[in-house]
Protein backbone atom coordinates (compact mmCIF):
# COMPACT_ATOMS: atom_id res chain seq x y z
CA UNK A 1 0.00 0.00 0.00
CA UNK A 2 1.43 3.62 -0.42
CA UNK A 3 2.10 5.67 2.10
CA UNK A 4 -0.98 8.00 1.71
CA UNK A 5 -3.49 4.73 2.37
CA UNK A 6 -5.79 6.29 5.32
CA UNK A 7 -6.12 3.16 6.73
CA UNK A 8 -2.33 3.43 7.18
CA UNK A 9 -2.52 7.08 8.28
CA UNK A 10 -4.91 6.42 10.85
CA UNK A 11 -3.15 3.96 12.12
CA UNK A 12 0.12 5.43 12.44
CA UNK A 13 -2.05 8.62 14.63
CA UNK A 14 -2.74 5.78 16.70
CA UNK A 15 0.64 4.75 17.57
CA UNK A 16 1.71 8.21 18.09
CA UNK A 17 -1.20 8.75 20.69
CA UNK A 18 0.26 5.80 22.12
CA UNK A 19 3.53 6.98 22.92
CA UNK A 20 1.77 9.91 24.19
CA UNK A 21 0.00 8.79 26.17
CA UNK A 22 2.99 6.68 27.60
CA UNK A 23 5.04 9.24 27.95
CA UNK A 24 2.21 11.18 30.02
CA UNK A 25 1.65 7.98 32.59
CA UNK A 26 5.24 8.49 33.25
CA UNK A 27 5.50 11.59 33.79
CA UNK A 28 1.65 11.75 35.42
CA UNK A 29 0.75 14.65 33.63
CA UNK A 30 -2.68 14.21 33.31
CA UNK A 31 -4.20 16.73 30.79
CA UNK A 32 -1.48 15.40 28.41
CA UNK A 33 -2.48 12.03 29.55
CA UNK A 34 -6.21 13.06 28.80
CA UNK A 35 -5.31 14.88 25.12
CA UNK A 36 -3.74 11.46 24.47
CA UNK A 37 -6.06 9.41 25.16
CA UNK A 38 -8.86 11.10 23.66
CA UNK A 39 -6.61 11.01 20.43
CA UNK A 40 -6.23 7.45 20.43
CA UNK A 41 -9.80 6.61 20.75
CA UNK A 42 -10.42 8.84 18.05
CA UNK A 43 -7.83 7.32 15.88
CA UNK A 44 -9.04 3.83 17.07
CA UNK A 45 -12.77 4.90 15.27
CA UNK A 46 -11.24 6.27 12.18
CA UNK A 47 -9.49 2.87 11.77
CA UNK A 48 -12.73 0.76 12.62
CA UNK A 49 -14.50 2.85 10.31
CA UNK A 50 -12.36 1.09 7.28
CA UNK A 51 -13.97 -1.93 8.44
CA UNK A 52 -12.28 -5.59 8.18
CA UNK A 53 -10.94 -5.70 4.79
CA UNK A 54 -8.09 -7.75 4.72
CA UNK A 55 -5.19 -5.84 5.31
CA UNK A 56 -1.65 -6.42 4.12
CA UNK A 57 1.65 -6.87 5.88
CA UNK A 58 2.14 -3.13 6.25
CA UNK A 59 -1.08 -2.53 7.74
CA UNK A 60 -0.65 -5.80 10.23
CA UNK A 61 2.52 -4.91 11.09
CA UNK A 62 1.25 -1.07 12.19
CA UNK A 63 -1.48 -2.50 14.26
CA UNK A 64 0.83 -5.12 15.69
CA UNK A 65 2.96 -2.22 16.62
CA UNK A 66 -0.32 -0.30 18.16
CA UNK A 67 -1.20 -3.47 20.05
CA UNK A 68 2.33 -3.65 21.95
CA UNK A 69 1.97 0.28 22.98
CA UNK A 70 -1.53 -0.48 24.21
CA UNK A 71 0.04 -3.45 26.38
CA UNK A 72 2.60 -1.04 27.77
CA UNK A 73 0.21 1.74 28.41
CA UNK A 74 -1.97 -0.85 30.11
CA UNK A 75 1.15 -2.16 32.35
CA UNK A 76 1.67 1.55 33.26
CA UNK A 77 -2.10 1.88 34.11
CA UNK A 78 -1.72 -1.71 36.38
CA UNK A 79 1.47 -0.19 38.04
CA UNK A 80 0.07 3.11 39.23
CA UNK A 81 -3.42 1.19 40.47
CA UNK A 82 -1.20 -1.17 42.40
CA UNK A 83 0.76 1.63 44.15
CA UNK A 84 -2.27 4.07 44.58
CA UNK A 85 -3.65 1.22 46.53
CA UNK A 86 -0.47 -0.03 48.09
CA UNK A 87 -0.73 3.61 49.86
CA UNK A 88 -4.05 3.35 50.52
CA UNK A 89 -3.57 0.59 52.45
CA UNK A 90 -0.77 2.10 54.25
CA UNK A 91 -2.87 5.43 55.13
CA UNK A 92 -5.70 3.47 56.62
CA UNK A 93 -3.57 0.88 58.41
CA UNK A 94 -4.55 -1.81 56.34
CA UNK A 95 -1.45 -3.52 55.17
CA UNK A 96 -2.40 -6.69 55.40
CA UNK A 97 -3.52 -6.63 51.20
CA UNK A 98 -7.33 -6.52 51.52
CA UNK A 99 -7.84 -9.24 53.29
CA UNK A 100 -9.25 -10.02 56.76
CA UNK A 101 -8.21 -12.74 59.27
CA UNK A 102 -11.19 -14.66 58.28
CA UNK A 103 -10.29 -15.34 55.17
CA UNK A 104 -13.04 -12.89 53.51
CA UNK A 105 -11.70 -10.37 51.18
CA UNK A 106 -12.32 -6.16 52.59
CA UNK A 107 -15.22 -4.56 50.77
CA UNK A 108 -14.18 -1.61 49.16
CA UNK A 109 -16.69 1.56 48.40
Amino acid sequence: MTPDNPRRTALIGVIESLHQEIQALKTNDIVALERATQDKLRGIETVAAFGTAPADADIRELAEEANRLNETSRIYVNLMAANVRRRLQSLTGDAGAGYRANGVRAAYA
